[in-house]
């Protein structure tokens, strides 16, 4: 695997960013997610804590800190990607959750215009540069969809009403 790379230092440190952007969308500019999260499926009413918001929350930014702390190497590269995919995958959400409330889900701005294009764009440059295998990008991208399924599922058995 080819460790040295032409990618810029940034490069790296984009998901932290993106996630960043992101979470000012859904809780400062305009905000609003926590509520209207509590409110989805449209007809339902679901138990989300504040609580588990921040966790989860912190827990992404600390798995998008890892790539820069590992630097550029063949695992920091693989962690980027599985941030990346998630963020991709959280973009998607949220354009699926949009057309299906037929409502504005705070977060679908940066989830298309960063998180989406994050995950592609920056997945298929590391497998071009060879920086990342194919393996990994697969595994990337089922962690992604496997942790999707998953809060998916866990926000489904929260209903109340």
């Amino acid at each position: 695997m080819n460790t040295s790379s032409s990618l810029p230092a940034y490069f790296l440190w984009l998901p932290l960013i993106a996630i960043a952007a992101h979470m000012f969308e859904e809780f400062v500019w305009p905000g609003g997610f926590a509520e209207w999260y509590r409110h989805y499926p449209p007809g339902r009413t679901v138990k989300v804590s504040t609580r588990l918001l921040i966790v989860v929350n912190i827990v992404f930014v600390a798995l998008s800190l890892i790539p820069p702390v590992l630097g550029a190497t063949t695992k920091g590269y693989a962690y980027w990607l599985v941030v990346a995919a998630i963020a991709g995958a959280n973009g998607l959400f949220h354009v699926v959750a949009t057309i299906r409330a037929r409502k504005y889900s705070p977060g679908v701005v940066t989830g298309v215009l960063l998180y989406i294009p994050l995950a592609i764009v920056g997945g298929f440059e590391l497998l071009k540069l060879n920086l990342v295998a194919p393996a990994t990008a697969l595994q990337a991208v089922l962690f992604a969809a496997a942790y999707s399924w998953w809060s998916n599922w866990n926000h489904s058995r929260s209903i109340v009403a």
